[in-house]
Order: structure tokens, then C-alpha cells, then sequence
């Protein structure tokens, strides 16, 4: 491994992307619909997804197969429908009121970094996003699912070929390259970077010199009014929590409930599969620990603990929960290195803390929210629009979810409204450059062509500012 010379491996493929991006330059919208569709019609093959998801549980000792193959049609075929069909290439806009078009151009090579947390549905998604809109793009995976990106990648590079499309539109990062060095050198010489993983990943990302859109940590928050039906509350945040073991950062990382309903919540949560900690107790020093070796001196996740189910990390900790057990819950009263169960847990585990009211929740939820997860996503489920409008209005986030199951929501779904993404923009609360869920169009420069309009210029101010502003202006 001493030998590997990473510039020079990075470079081999940028060239060869570039080869293949140029050609696609000429590409017309029927050839990318076409190439985009029978990339989502190959990968998608009930035999193929269920093999990428078995595979992917395999090598990365991560999540639940079932659930990754739903992951596979939610995503792939999301992300498909929302780019059917619309322009991607040449002129689409053309104002004539403005006299004002838009075309659609390339960005040319596209780094795709990765995490392992989706590295079933991720990579599909990617390329199709790069096909859609004429860059070619190097996919660098996690090395936790590292086998796997080649062999996603050399299927889609099959349809390609077999289309007559240049295969080297699309490039995975061979196994033995899986290295930091390879991505940083990715970052460096591709044209734009599009980076899902961690804090560091993405900070290394917004620093490489190269546009890019990056985005990290995420500490879904939800708030529990007891305005809405138990049963249903318990039920959508158990299945988010324990969707393919929480490997989503969408899922509820901590649940604040107000007193009146708290121990109705805590009732209906047992009801469905979870198990309770309470404040001060030896099974949630043990689930800290074993959470948190080094606490309270850092929040470093044991990562045998990620992605793993309640039960096997219950067993890591030394603690006994009843066969089937789906969620554990903490009880926690404060955020911050001394209150760890407030951050990020990337594992089916919710802190829980009790509010007096909305306005405390709020405060609540501020406080974890600057802890870690700002700008990423909070929830609330009441029946009461006031308090959706009073939690979005000052929340530091770019989602608020009402009354669904985060993790099956933040990043798009059959559902919702949200834009199908791997890939969840914080805005600048997250240290991120957009505030939206990236999808195709965000791999798009634009030229705007601008033709001659009748003059629109006012002879003076009083003739578009309004008689009441300048009577108090002048008065």
C-alpha cells in the first residue's frame, strides 16, 4: 500500500471521465431520459436489490436487508419519477415577457463521496443524478461497502455499454484506492464535489478548493404534544427508529414529550417494542458507557453499537431487555458532552426529556439542536397548526416534519413532499451551502441569454414607491 500513488491514480480516472463527459456534452434530452430510465429499470430488478442489500448487511456488518431493498425502490425510483420527464438539456426556459432564456449545461466531472449508511441506494442515485443532467461521475465509497460500489457501479457501466453510451461516465473507486488520500484527491481535481458523510468529511470537502455541496451530522428532534392519538405517535416513531437499524440520520435521535401526556408516551412506546431507561438508573450508565467509552470527554461513537439492533446493543452493554425488543429510550435532562443521549446516536436509541410546554420544548430543543444536528431536521406531532407555525418559525433547521415518522420522511418519500435525496442540506445553520435536499438540478451550471425589452424605468420615485412611505419619509 506504500506504493500507491494517489494523484496519480485520481488523475487516470479524471481523464478518462473527461473523455466520456465530452461526448456527453452532445448528448440530446431523449438520450439521457433514455439512459436514466434504463438505469433505474436494470438496478432495480427484485433479484438485484435484494443481492445489493444482503450484500451490502454483509460487508458492512450494518442495518436490515429487507429494509435496504425498500431503500433501494424509495430512492432509486423517487429520484427517478422526480426527473422524468423534465428538461435537463439545452433551452428550458424561455421567457418572453423578460426576454430572458436558460440553458442547461454540464458541470463536467462530479466526485460522489459516500457513507456506508446507504451505500445500497446512494451510489444508483448519484449516477443517475450525474446521467440526468450530462457529467460523468467517480463514485468513492465508504470502505465498509467498498465491494459493493463496484459492483453497482460495473452493472450500471453494463446498461451503459450495452445502450452505446460510454461506460466511463460513471467510475467506482476500485477497492484496494478506498483510502482518504483517493477522496482528497478526488475533491481536488474533479469539477464539483457532492459529499454525504460526516462532520469531517464534509468539512474537508467545503475546503478543498473545489464547489461542492456537503452535508453531516444530523439529531432529529421531536416534539410529543399528546394533541394527537398515542397509539399512532408510539407506532411511526418506533418504525422510523427501527428502520434497517437506524442507519438513517433522519431518525428520532431525542423525543421531547410534555408532562401531561408523558407517561401515556412511555406506556404506548412499550406498547409497540420499546424499552425505557430511567434518569439515574445502572441500565443507563451501562448503555452510556457502552454508547460512549471515552464519555464525557468526547461523543465518539463504539461503532459496534452502530446500525445495530435494540437487542444485540442492549447485550453489548450488559443489560437485559425482553426478546424483541425494538427501541431503547434514556431518559436525559439536559445536551451536552455530560448528557451524551442528546446528540447523534446513529443506532435504534432516543434520548427522551420532558417539557412543561411547547415553549420549553422549543428551548429543549434548542439546546440539542446546538449540541449537534443544527440545521438538519425536527418534528412535532399535534393537531394544533399554531403550534406547528410557533416551531417553525424560530426551529434551526431546513425540515420540520408534522405527524410522520422522520426517518421515512426527511429525505423524501411516497408520502410527503419533500424531494427524493441522498443527499440533506442544512443550510449555513449545518455548515452546509444549501438548505434544500439536493437532486439532479443542483448538478447544473446555467447560461442566461438576455434579448432586449421595452424600457421599464420609472421617471421618478414617486411613481413606484408607495404615498404612504413617503408621507412618513417626509413628514
Amino acid at each position: 500500500m506504500a506504493d500507491l500513488n494517489f494523484a496519480e491514480y485520481v488523475a487516470g480516472l479524471v481523464e478518462k471521465a473527461r473523455k466520456a463527459q465530452a461526448i456527453a456534452n452532445n448528448f440530446t434530452q431523449e438520450d439521457v431520459d433514455l439512459i436514466t430510465a434504463a438505469v433505474t429499470y436494470n438496478l432495480t430488478k427484485p433479484e438485484k436489490a435484494k443481492m445489493y442489500a444482503e450484500m451490502l448487511v454483509e460487508e458492512s456488518g450494518m442495518g436490515i436487508p429487507e429494509d435496504k431493498v425498500g431503500k433501494i425502490y424509495g430512492k432509486v425510483w423517487g429520484a427517478y419519477l422526480q426527473m422524468k420527464g423534465q428538461k435537463s438539456v439545452g433551452l428550458i426556459e424561455d421567457n418572453k415577457e423578460t426576454g430572458m432564456q436558460k440553458w442547461a449545461k454540464p458541470m463536467g466531472v462530479v466526485a460522489g463521496i459516500m457513507p456506508v449508511t446507504n451505500g445500497e441506494a446512494t451510489p444508483i442515485v448519484k449516477s443517475n443524478m450525474a446521467l440526468k443532467t450530462r457529467n460523468a461521475i467517480i463514485l468513492a465509497p465508504h470502505p465498509k461497502c467498498k465491494k459493493l460500489n463496484v459492483v453497482i457501479v460495473d452493472e450500471i457501466r453494463a446498461t451503459l455499454k450495452k445502450l452505446g453510451y460510454p461506460e466511463d461516465l460513471v467510475q467506482s473507486v476500485e477497492p484496494e484506492y478506498v483510502k482518504l488520500q483517493t477522496s482528497q484527491e478526488l475533491m481536488k481535481q474533479c469539477d464539483f464535489i457532492l459529499a454525504t458523510g460526516g462532520e469531517a468529511l464534509v468539512e474537508t470537502a467545503y475546503s478543498s478548493g473545489t464547489p461542492a455541496i456537503g452535508v453531516g451530522v444530523g439529531n432529529c428532534v421531536s416534539i410529543v404534544t399528546g394533541k394527537t392519538p398515542m397509539d399512532k405517535v408510539a407506532e411511526m416513531i418506533v418504525k422510523s427508529k427501527r428502520y434497517d437499524n437506524a442507519t438513517s440520520c433522519s431518525t428520532e435521535n431525542n423525543i421531547i414529550v410534555f408532562e401531561d401526556c408523558y407517561d401515556e408516551f412511555v406506556k404506548e412506546m412499550e406498547a409497540h417494542g420499546a424499552v425505557m431507561f430511567k434518569e439515574g438508573s445502572e441500565e443507563k450508565e451501562k448503555l452510556k458507557v457502552a454508547m460512549w467509552p471515552n464519555t464525557p470527554n468526547d461523543h465518539v461513537l463504539n461503532r459496534a453499537i452502530v446500525a445495530q439492533n435494540a437487542e444485540t446493543i442492549a447485550k453489548i452493554a450488559g443489560i437485559d431487555v425482553p426478546a424483541g425488543t425494538a427501541v431503547l429510550m434514556a431518559e436525559e435532562n439536559g445536551a451536552g458532552l455530560d448528557h451524551p443521549f442528546a446528540g447523534e446516536k446513529l443506532s435504534p436509541v432516543s434520548g427522551v426529556q420532558k417539557a412543561k410546554d411547547l415553549d420549553d420544548a422549543i428551548d429543549k430543543m434548542m439546546a440539542c439542536l446546538e449540541y449537534q444536528g443544527k440545521g438538519h431536521s425536527c418534528g412535532i406531532h399535534t393537531n394544533d397548526v399554531e403550534d406547528v407555525n410557533k416551531l417553525a418559525a424560530v426551529a434551526p433547521v431546513t425540515k420540520c416534519v408534522v405527524n410522520q415518522p422522520q426517518c421515512l420522511t426527511n429525505s423524501g418519500g411516497w408520502d410527503c413532499g419533500f424531494p427524493v435525496s441522498m443527499t440533506l442540506g442544512c443550510g449555513t445553520w449545518g455548515g452546509n451551502s444549501v438548505s434544500h435536499n439536493a437532486t439532479w438540478k443542483d448538478l447544473l451550471n446555467f447560461t442566461y441569454v438576455s434579448r432586449q425589452i421595452p424600457n421599464w424605468k420609472p421617471e421618478k420615485a414617486e411613481d413606484f414607491i408607495d404615498a404612504d412611505v413617503i408621507a412618513k419619509v417626509d413628514a
